[in-house]
């Protein structure tokens, strides 16, 4: 493909460099861009004293042209060029060769460009590259013009939000999956009505930035394995969507396979949420690889100490130096990209605390990437979530720099809900605070500012969590030594697989009294893709390198699948149609109507709440307005106890009835009801909440 000149005296050549006609480039197009007859190419180095544009034929070992950049085609820091008279634009990878006084900044190298739209060398997910190769990730151009239609974000109420944590390639690659090109874009995109199907309205998909998997991949000597970087938590090129996770990856088209996900997607009133790493980079320590980065400006891009090491807070190697202008920039251009080109409707960052550091590390009251981030306009109606810890301790949950923007993985929900349903004593009071939205951490902000989860990608998986007392890792062949041990995980009587009826009921019903407490809870739900159907990992906890069925989602129908996913299904939408539990304003006990306070909290006897330390009764009623009018209430109790409890309930006015919504410990399908057909209570005074189980009761005041 060549494109043609256009009639502007700033579209033609002053130059001629290396056969090619060329011209002093315009600064203000980082990476590569078509411009008037042809690409301008632009990269930022503060370090270097020559840079040079090395173009090659793709699938070409060798370069087939270099052009030197003349030292007037540099603006402050900035080289760019234009180079016209560029033949099959489609077939054209490039980089760049820098030299400079720093070691890293060497000629005997090729450099990524950091804002490349497309990354080749990893476009089919596993196959073995050409380890010789000096170049490994190469740069490409994009063309855009994927047709968006008459696209529109869904721009869903953040109460109304259920987030599904999903794996590109671990969601379909199961041979049962039964999509067209399992373990790709194309392939997630026929799960629509799936995710539909169980109620989710935001897919929040793990990294899909291209990163490369043979990154410290290895042979589990006592498997035969072959382990993977699965999860894709180190960037190479933050501009480029993962080839590999794209059916059209060899052919340069993965953009648009991801595009046509989102479009359709938002079709599907489903909005797109993208997990983003930028904490660190794949390029590591002084022993890692340099790909981009570090041989344009290392001790610009990273976080470095006063004798030249890096700064590990990221526990891989180096640390991403978030809070210099020049990174600053970087990142808030980035994410306006993948808003405007993508349409993405927001991100969840890993390790965010590290993005609240200065650049000798020092946490900052107030870091201007967050709140050029809470305050940009092109990002305004993005949920922005932070992961708001890092691996060197610095914990900020309920404390992160917000601008009454951010949301945060709450993990203090997490471990709470997790303790309480397995019955640890004295969580009772700790569990009716997270319950509501977690007021004590987030009092000036709104409940939505807690994303509730029990389960994520690092850790158990639900069933797991319900199935092992202890992780069992040693298909990492780490020799069990990785992984989280404070997983607040009870077996149920046996560890792993049983036979025993009595423990498969427990286990399925505390999954059960788990889902539906997340369900009921105010704040953002998230859900662990494959939780829903019981999905296994064997008591792994740290599954990050498995591209194998223990971190693919199965699909094959059972009787236990089936009735998890079924009951999930049913228990997203009672969420959906009951205001009274994910409300928007934290509960302050002000009356809904005459004697009817929006929150009261109960116990065996109504208005009467134990929180002592022998307690695992949590038992609450609330009230909210409804948009017909009427006051929708919702009664839940749950009893974390290994014996029955008969409850008194609370008051309702005159003709007002309780109905049975939920109870966990009858059988599917009566677990959770349809709505509209929940049956009334027989006794309206009182009600069995049987051994670890809950119940959900509701009710419409006109």
């Amino acid at each position: 493909m060549t494109i043609p000149l256009l009639g502007r005296i700033d579209a033609y050549p002053t130059h001629k460099i290396s056969g090619f006609p060329a011209r002093h480039g315009n600064p203000l197009l980082p990476g590569a861009t078509f411009t008037n007859g042809g690409v301008n190419f632009s990269v930022s180095s503060e370090n270097a004293t020559s840079i040079s544009l090395v173009l090659f034929k793709r699938g070409q070992r060798e370069p087939y042209a270099e052009l030197p950049l003349p030292d007037t085609f540099r603006t402050g820091h900035i080289w760019s060029i234009t180079v016209y008279d560029l033949d099959n634009l489609d077939d054209l990878e490039y980089g760049f060769r820098a030299d400079g006084p720093d070691p890293n900044c060497s000629p005997d190298r090729i450099l990524s460009d950091p804002y490349a739209k497309l990354v080749s060398g990893r476009e089919v997910w596993g196959q073995e590259p050409d380890w010789s190769d000096p170049y490994q990730h190469r740069s490409r151009l994009m063309f855009h013009d994927f047709h968006w239609g008459d696209d529109t974000p869904p721009r869903i109420p953040r109460d109304q939000l259920i987030i599904y944590e999903a794996h590109v390639r671990g969601f379909t690659r199961h041979p049962s999956s039964g999509v067209s090109a399992p373990g790709t874009y194309a392939g997630l995109r026929e799960k629509i009505p799936y995710l539909k199907s169980i109620g989710v309205n935001a897919l929040e998909l793990m990294p899909i930035f291209e990163f490369d998997e043979f990154e410290n991949s290895r042979i589990n000597e006592e498997t035969g394995e072959r382990l993977y970087n699965f999860w894709g938590y180190s960037t190479v090129s933050f501009y480029a969507p993962k080839a590999g996770y794209a059916a059209s990856g060899r052919y340069g088209m993965a953009g648009d396979e991801l595009k046509a996900l989102v479009r359709e997607c938002h079709a599907n009133g489903i909005e797109v949420i993208l997990d983003v790493v930028f904490n660190h980079t794949a390029e590591g320590n002084h022993e890692g690889p340099t790909i981009s980065f570090k041989g344009l400006d290392n001790d610009v891009w990273y976080m470095m100490t006063p004798e030249g090491y890096y700064y590990n807070f990221s526990g891989t190697g180096n640390t991403m130096n978030c809070n210099h202008p020049v990174v600053r920039e970087f990142v808030l251009d980035c994410l306006r990209y993948w808003v405007v080109e993508y349409h993405i409707d927001g991100f969840r960052f890993d390790l965010a605390a590290i993005m609240t550091r200065d650049v000798d590390g020092t946490p900052l009251p107030n870091p201007p990437l967050l709140q050029e981030l809470a305050y940009d306009p092109l990002l305004r109606g993005c949920i922005l979530i932070a992961e708001a810890w890092d691996a060197a301790g610095l914990y900020e949950v309920g404390s992160f720099p917000n601008y009454h923007r951010w949301s945060e993985w709450n993990g203090r929900y997490r471990d709470t809900v997790r303790r309480f349903v397995k019955g640890d004593p004295g969580m009772a009071g700790e569990m009716a605070t997270r319950y509501v939205g977690s007021p004590d951490m987030y009092a000036g902000r709104s409940p939505a500012a807690s994303i509730n989860f029990i389960t994520a990608h690092d850790g158990f998986t639900l069933h797991d969590l319900v199935s092992y007392n202890d992780k069992h890792n040693e298909a990492n062949g780490e020799a069990n030594r990785d992984g989280g041990n404070d997983n607040n995980s009870w077996n149920c009587g046996a560890e792993g697989p049983t036979d025993d009826p009595e423990i498969d009921a427990l286990r399925r019903r505390q999954m059960k009294n788990l889902l539906t407490l997340l369900m009921t809870s105010q704040g953002i739900p998230m859900i662990l893709a494959g939780d829903e159907r019981a999905r296994t990992q064997w008591g792994n906890n740290n599954a990050y390198c498995h591209d194998s069925e223990l971190s693919w989602v199965d699909w094959s129908e059972g009787d236990l699948p089936e009735e998890i996913a079924g009951f999930t299904s049913r228990l997203t939408r009672l969420r959906a149609a009951h205001p009274a539990v994910h409300a928007l304003e934290h509960p302050t006990g002000r009356e809904v109507v005459p004697g009817l306070p929006e929150i009261s909290w109960h116990g065996v006897a109504a208005y009467s709440p134990d929180w002592s330390q022998e307690s695992r009764l949590l038992a609450v009623m609330r009230c909210a307005p409804a948009a017909d009018g009427d006051v929708d209430c919702v009664y839940v109790a749950s009893n974390a106890h290994w014996e029955a409890r008969e409850v008194e309930l609370p008051w309702l006015p005159e003709g007002a009835l309780w109905r049975v919504a939920a109870d966990t410990f009858a059988a599917a399908p009566d677990d959770v009801f349809p709505i509209g057909e929940e049956p009334v209570l027989g006794d309206q005074r009182a009600i069995k909440v049987n051994a670890r189980s809950t119940v959900v009761l509701c009710s419409r005041i006109s």
